[in-house]
């Protein structure tokens, strides 16, 4: 009788048979296991019965989803298991009680991970307020080429820095990582606080874009590996709410540039202060237990659960790093491993939610809103683009409390249904002339409901989604593969947005962003899959069967 191994986890079934791991699905009946034999996924196929065919990753999902009743209890119930042996005997093995009080502390090691993305937020915002002043003082007034260049070369460094922030968060871990990020942030900040020529400040950016390049990797990379299940997503999007706190601070700190024209160089300058405290956090912060699982480094990585979670969670931690088994059977995945069939399919679809998250106009709308308001008539511009900054953060903060409630797919969908009636609204606003005496105001309420829409799920959601539904062998260089997606079309928009505005101008532009943020609602609900309540091992063995 062949032996084989049934294993609960949260509402995953795992079976191992013939040394091959296949997760099923099936029901937990008070620290029993019965399960469904109707529906399970092995090697990319489904089985219903005696029928068999291939699925991809997301019908496999789906299916399983529409199969049965979905209740994640992973927080609540005692997770079990129970092995069968070849002669029918029943071994209990020792229980996993995520019930215990952890002892450990996740979320000040988030914290500093997220000094990366504030300074995202922030050298992503700081040129909105000041862009007019530092042009007029670097004597570039009339040249919106060179005031195009001097916004998007930062984007330019950012698609260079996430592509090597992949590389290095898979040689040296992602805690050096930041400690070496800290270096460009630390010396763009000072060349462009200090610039008195075009080219030097043009450095300065280069430099501070590749430092928040790599940020924008690994913060959102090592907030998904060291954060417990359960509140995964809470924690994943606080990566966003940092970046719009970021871009908020950039917008408040242009309000006494009116009065004071040389101020541009401090709010520049400041952005020295959270690179430094980053490099000196991330020395007192634990390794990503997964990463150090992968290296082979078992103590070291036992070390580092045991000051997130706890000692009470170090063996079901480690256990779950087993059970994915990826890690310590194949070698690190190099780049072109993306583009096999095996990852392709999954490596595709973060690489399209960046890809819509730019193309539907969030960045055109922060760079630029204070274009937008004075053209509209709104007198106090500088302070209406910190309206707009201030609801990013509170649709941010909306959208942490609901990531691990409503789902990541529902999120999104929501989001960019609000973004393309938001983006409808305002290119009415500066066409229909029976709207004409209420432009102003429609462009204000218009990118405020569109940024609070872009907040609940446009912008947190693809970072947090991506380092979930890579497999372990890959997720360092698939999310700097999508993340250069982003920064790819990020720089395009920077660099041509406003020579687009003059050609066609800016209601036609703005039904162009209408148009993508549709479109990206109908992709969003045939290939994306929701990850809510599944462990990373979870997701891995369902996403990515092992050969």
């Amino acid at each position: 009788m062949q032996a084989s191994t049934h294993l609960v986890r949260g509402n995953f079934a795992i079976e191992i048979s013939k040394g091959r791991v296949f997760p099923c699905f099936g029901e937990v009946k008070q620290r029993s296991l019965t399960l469904n034999r109707n529906f399970c996924i092995r090697s990319g196929s489904t089985c219903s019965g005696s029928r068999s065919g291939d699925v991809s990753m997301g019908a496999g999902l789906v299916r399983a989803k529409n199969g049965i009743e979905i209740a994640v209890r992973s927080s609540v119930k005692t997770r079990s298991i129970k092995a069968q042996a070849s002669g029918g005997d029943i071994e209990d093995l020792t229980p996993f009680n995520p019930q215990a009080k952890s002892s450990g502390a996740v979320l000040p090691f988030v914290g500093v991970a997220c000094l990366g993305a504030m300074l995202f937020g922030y050298h992503l915002g700081v040129v909105n307020g000041a862009l007019e002043y530092l042009s007029k003082d670097l004597g570039i007034p009339e040249n919106t080429v060179m005031q195009g260049w001097i916004v998007s070369t930062l984007l330019a460094g950012a698609t260079v820095g996430s592509f090597t922030g992949g590389t290095l968060a898979d040689k040296f871990g992602r805690t050096k990582t930041f400690q070496l990020d800290a270096i460009p942030l630390i010396i763009g900040a000072f060349l462009t606080a200090t610039a008195q020529t075009v080219q030097t400040m043009i450095i300065g950016r280069f430099l501070a874009g590749i430092g928040i390049g790599i940020s924008s990797a690994i913060v959102p990379l090592y907030i998904s590996e060291i954060s417990p299940t359960e509140i995964r997503g809470a924690l994943g999007s606080i990566n966003q709410l940092f970046i719009c706190i970021g871009i908020l601070a950039a917008l408040v700190a242009g309000l006494p540039l009116a009065g004071n024209p040389l101020w541009w160089r401090t709010m520049f300058g400041v952005a020295i202060v959270p690179a430094i405290l980053l490099a000196v956090g991330m020395a007192f912060s634990p390794e990503s237990p997964r990463w150090l699982f992968q290296q082979g480094k078992i103590p070291e990585a036992e070390k580092a659960i045991r000051t997130l979670y706890g000692k009470e969670r170090v063996a079901e931690v480690m256990y779950e790093l087993r059970t994915a088994g990826q890690g310590s059977t194949e070698q690190e995945a190099g780049w072109f491993d993306l583009f096999s069939s095996r990852y392709w399919k999954v490596v595709s679809v973060g690489a399209a939610l960046f890809l819509f998250q730019q193309l539907a106009g969030i960045n055109a709308v922060v760079y630029y809103s204070t274009a937008v308001f004075r053209s509209a008539g709104i007198a106090s511009d500088v302070a209406a683009s910190a309206l707009v900054g201030a609801s990013n953060v509170f649709g941010s903060a909306i959208a942490s409390s609901l990531m691990d409630r409503q789902g990541r797919k529902s999120l999104l969908m929501t989001s960019f249904s609000g973004m393309a009636a938001s983006m409808l609204l305002l290119s009415l606003s500066f066409t229909w002339k029976v709207l004409a005496p209420y432009s102003g105001t429609l462009a204000v309420v218009g990118t405020v409901l569109y940024v609070l829409s872009f907040s609940l799920g446009a912008g947190p959601v693809p970072a947090l989604l991506l380092p979930e539904i890579f497999a372990s062998r890959i997720r360092a260089k698939a999310v700097a593969l999508s993340l250069g997606t982003h920064w790819i079309s990020n720089f395009v928009i920077g660099l041509y947005f406003l020579s687009v505005v003059n050609k066609f101008g800016i209601s036609s532009v703005y039904l162009g962003f209408a148009g993508v943020c549709a479109l990206a609602v109908l992709y969003i609900a045939g290939n994306v899959v929701e990850t809510k309540g599944r462990s990373l091992e979870e997701i891995e063995l369902a996403l990515n069967p092992t050969t």
